[in-house]
């Protein structure tokens, strides 16, 4: 359990950098876009996107027990 809550966190802290990154390198420098013109919005949105993919991929991976 203590494992993938570690993994799920590095999905998180990823997701997070890289949203970031969009927002540095390709984010809207007008203003005029409310997701993209803010580093605060796109860091969660990467935090958040990336904690959906930890979190999926490690539903798809866990064996079920019969």
């Amino acid at each position: 359990m203590k494992n993938s809550w570690i993994k799920l966190s590095i999905f998180a802290v990823v997701g997070g950098a890289l949203g970031f990154a969009y927002y540095y390198f390709i984010g809207c420098r007008t203003g005029s876009c409310p997701l993209s013109s803010n580093p605060y919005i796109m860091t969660g949105y990467g935090v958040f996107t990336g904690l959906v993919i930890g979190w999926n991929r490690d539903l798809f991976r866990r064996k079920r027990k019969e």
